[in-house]
């Protein structure tokens, strides 16, 4: 290939769209399988990396060669057969770029999955299509619709292992068709799968007739993602102010961020928080040069045709179209450490590009997620539990409901004494 073909081939690859998807599932529902299997089927594999895999299948006596070898990369993992932390793989397709986090089944890493899922566009949940809907499934379908993951695909897993009968596959999308409906998932896909085997995966399978939809790659390829950022609110955390010192560009003013909400177009009005005060876009910069738009969730550098005192933290917003300014917020939080959380206890806010400090004013429930029922947080929030709690902040912070802006809505916890992210927040 020549370095004119090489160059193409690379700039096509960075303008390719990206899908970041998640996987979930109970123990041995063959996460790790299906990702094994997804990753070989497609050819993203190296043949030295199969042929590993397929001496160890073969030392350790196994009459296949065990895909789920080639993502449980820790040493623990493999000596359990369990997937303990959250992995991010990569790979790609000449449709899309994917990043996979493939996160733990176990009822103990419900902040693994949490973790993983929190930047998904959508999320895989298997289920064995033996045992059906189980509370596991139900957790992870309630995390999926916590976290506001626009795509969910259902997986019904060793199809194969039910004589591949339509009638188990029908079984179980009525019992996640229910907990979906309950939970308002909107976009909900069901495909009867077999990893182990590669049916409807990669490829479509001749062992199932009965079922005419996409296989799972198919799906991934297609899923539509532009709609999944909201392109309505012009929302631009500063994250860094740019004055370059040379005298060529000695009067540029920019700052970079991500655009978290919205189209930003040179001519727009736009209103600085907290201060209050407006101007317009004179610009809108990248590296590559000026754009005439750009929209969630792209990097960029704005400039304004005011002077006006800006810093990190503070956010460009539509002064038609504000977002919420308030230092008292109700969230729903993920617990993530061990050391509970504290009624009254103070912690340090990252929102957005903003920090601030807090207070944990009330708790006002846990979600006991085996029934969807809330519960009094008597013995308080614990590791991996899921509560409704309020805090008041220092300083104002400039958000909108999770469920309209998952970048403008959502926050993290953080221990001021050890730095350590304690808590995942998602604005109610």
């Amino acid at each position: 290939m020549n370095d004119g073909s090489t160059a193409a081939a690379a700039a096509g690859y960075l303008d390719m769209e990206l899908l970041r998807f998640t996987t979930a599932g109970s123990v041995d529902d063959g996460k790790s399988t299906l990702i094994g299997r997804l990753l070989y089927d497609s050819k993203s594999i190296f043949d030295d990396q199969y042929d590993a895999i397929k001496r160890t299948s073969e030392t350790r006596g196994e009459e296949y060669v065990n895909l789920a070898l080639l993502t449980d990369g820790l040493r623990a993992e493999r000596e359990q057969g369990i997937t303990i932390d959250v992995a991010y793989r990569y790979f790609a397709t000449p449709r899309r770029k994917f990043i996979i986090a493939d996160t733990p089944g176990h009822i103990q890493y419900t902040r693994n999955m949490v973790t993983g899922a929190s930047t998904a566009n959508l999320a895989i949940i298997l289920v064995d299509a033996r045992n059906g809907v189980i509370e596991q499934t139900r957790r992870h379908a309630y995390i999926a619709s916590l976290l506001r993951i626009p795509h969910v695909v259902v997986c019904v897993n060793k199809m194969d292992l039910v004589e591949f009968r339509e009638g188990a596959f029908t079984y179980i999308r009525e019992q996640f068709g229910a907990i979906a409906e309950h939970l308002e998932m909107n976009d909900v896909h069901f495909l009867p799968i077999s990893a182990l085997k590669g049916d409807n995966v990669v490829t479509p399978s001749g062992n199932m007739p009965w079922y005419d939809g996409p296989t799972l790659l198919s799906l991934l390829e297609s899923v539509p993602v532009e709609n999944d950022y909201n392109h309505r609110d012009r929302r631009f955390p500063v994250q860094y102010v740019i004055r370059p010192q040379t005298t060529e560009h000695h009067d540029y003013r920019g700052y970079a961020g991500r655009v978290a909400g919205g189209v930003f177009r040179p001519g727009d009005p736009v209103m600085v928080l907290p201060s209050g005060l407006t101007s317009r876009v004179r610009s809108v910069d990248t590296l590559e040069g000026p754009l005439d738009e750009a929209f969630a969730p792209m990097s960029v550098t704005v400039t304004l045709e005011d002077e006006i005192d800006i810093s990190r933290g503070d956010m460009l917003a539509d002064p038609a179209d504000l977002p919420n300014v308030s230092q008292d917020l109700d969230l729903m939080v993920c617990w993530l450490h061990e050391r509970p959380l504290q009624p009254g206890g103070k912690y340090a806010v990252k929102h957005t590009t903003r920090d601030a400090r807090c207070i944990v004013k009330d708790i006002r429930y846990k979600v006991d997620i085996s029934n969807l029922h809330f519960v009094e947080a008597a013995g308080g929030v614990t590791m991996n539990d899921i509560a409704r709690i309020t805090i008041r902040t220092t300083q104002p912070l400039f958000f909108d409901p999770y469920a309209q802006n998952r970048t403008t809505g959502s926050l993290i916890l953080i221990d001021e004494a050890t730095n350590e992210t304690v808590g995942a927040g998602m604005i109610v």
